[in-house]
């Protein structure tokens, strides 16, 4: 339902399409739906476990390309051999150094006419947060008695939406869209969701910022949803309920 419902209706001009790339594709929760929109799809993680545990669950099809990666790196995919570049849910909890890595490698590998999806945090844009990297005492202090974890729901501090569009001007893209949302927060913005294309794509334009407050309660209705219309009980860890 959250597939269906919040993020296809986000990429839906985009796909389906030729080579699609995943970008920490964990256990393949996208993966699922991400193969049915394209030719070629290349999925990569850093994690060996995550890879082998993909190619068990995709192991009918011949369409998917496996990479263990060193959690920065896209040297393994060709120059212009991508449509549209995808992560959702992964690289939130990815600092500064990982996510301007991918970031800043797009440009190279994005076909002129390729776009990526990037959801990635927010979280240094509040400074209640973003002081965290300046104290790393304190950060690790409140960690080990849980309160840090669960006000920023694991995001990184280091990264914003700014940083992020920063780095895709700088390395030969743009940013043409970024939605900040809620992820199970009242009012704070701690996530962004960032469209990127190369700067000589057709689909290049001056970015457009939408903030977002309302995303905490798309995703729960559509938990509501998912017992009505879905195969199963509709909980997710990684969704709100």
């Amino acid at each position: 339902m959250q597939w269906y419902g919040s993020i296809l209706p986000r990429i839906q001009r985009f796909v389906p399409t030729t080579t699609i790339l995943e970008i920490a594709c964990g256990y393949g929760r996208w993966t699922q739906f991400l193969h049915d929109l394209c030719d070629k799809l290349i999925v990569i993680d850093l994690s060996e476990n995550c890879i082998q545990a993909c190619r068990q669950r995709f192991a009918d099809s011949s369409r998917i390309s496996y990479y263990v990666n060193d959690g920065t790196s896209l040297a393994m995919i060709g120059d212009e051999s991508v449509d549209f570049a995808f992560s959702f849910d992964s690289l939130v909890h990815a600092d500064e150094p990982v996510v301007k890595a991918y970031i800043t490698q797009l440009a190279r590998i994005l076909k002129p006419g390729g776009a990526a999806f990037i959801h990635h945090s927010n979280l240094g844009d509040y400074p209640q947060y973003s002081i965290m990297e300046r104290f790393p005492r304190l950060r690790r202090l409140l960690s080990l008695v849980g309160l840090l974890e669960k006000k920023s729901h694991w995001r990184d501090f280091s990264v914003t939406a700014r940083k992020v569009a920063r780095y895709a001007e700088a390395s030969g893209s743009r940013c043409v869209s970024q939605e900040l949302v809620t992820w199970d927060t009242r009012r704070a913005l701690i996530d962004c969701m960032s469209t990127i294309v190369r700067k000589d794509s057709p689909l290049s334009r001056a970015n457009r910022v939408l903030k977002n407050r309302s995303f905490t309660r798309e995703m729960r209705y559509l938990s509501r949803l998912a017992p009505l219309y879905g195969p199963g009980d509709g909980a997710h860890r990684g969704l709100p309920q």
